[in-house]
């Protein structure tokens, strides 16, 4: 006689794929994107608040809208597969070091993932310069932000604004507005510096000083 037998497969046998959850990927990168400046209405469109300047002309490309925050103006924004934080700090240019510090903690960001973008006198009007460290080069805001994170070695853009100024004037010169001419030239400089901070945030430093330095 044949006896036919029916083995039952027990539950535990049995294995069911499952996809994983969003929550198990890998948190985005954070870049810490830094305009210096000074705040108030006498102090717009100036030379020394360019890197506000470049801040405001993202945030018209991008969409993004800046809320008031601890020591500054803060907004943050997703670009492909990152977070970007932008900051205009609100303590004036000779303590910006405060806000920079108090931010990268905030958001556990490194030197290495921060971009200060800054006036420069030693360089010509126009000149955009991407750079991985330097000296403060006399900029009191470059100055605290090295005492207070005790390193000059973080990334920073450079923007020319000349220094066509006379002997003890210039404090008057960085606090000034631009001139005819240089306002006719700056849509484009600002539009340049808004690409390399958006590079930056995607290449890496490297690749966007290698496109863009001496442009």
């Amino acid at each position: 006689m044949l006896f036919l037998f029916l083995l039952k497969i027990p539950h535990e046998l049995v294995f069911v794929s499952k996809k994983k959850s969003d929550n198990n990927s890998p948190p985005m990168k954070k870049t810490l994107i830094v305009g210096l400046g000074n705040i108030g209405a006498e102090y717009q469109h100036t030379r020394h608040n360019i890197g506000f300047d470049v801040l405001d002309e993202l945030s018209n490309q991008e969409g993004f809208a800046f809320e008031t925050q601890k020591l500054g103006q803060v907004a943050w924004h997703k670009y492909k597969g990152r977070i970007l934080i932008f900051l205009k700090p609100n303590t004036y240019m000779n303590l910006s070091g405060k806000a920079v510090k108090y931010w990268m903690q905030q958001e556990k960001i490194s030197q290495n993932n921060i971009l200060v973008i800054t006036d420069d006198l030693n360089l010509d009007f126009g000149t955009i310069r991407m750079k991985s460290k330097g000296s403060d080069g006399g900029h009191n805001g470059l100055k605290d932000i090295q005492l207070k994170l005790q390193t000059h070695e973080y990334p920073r853009l450079r923007f020319g604004i000349g220094a066509s100024y006379q002997k003890g004037r210039q404090v008057d010169y960085v606090l000034s507005p631009w001139s005819p001419e240089e306002k006719k030239a700056l849509p484009e400089r600002i539009d340049t510096c808004a690409k390399m901070v958006l590079s930056f945030a995607t290449v890496g430093l490297q690749n966007t000083m290698n496109l863009f330095n001496g442009k």
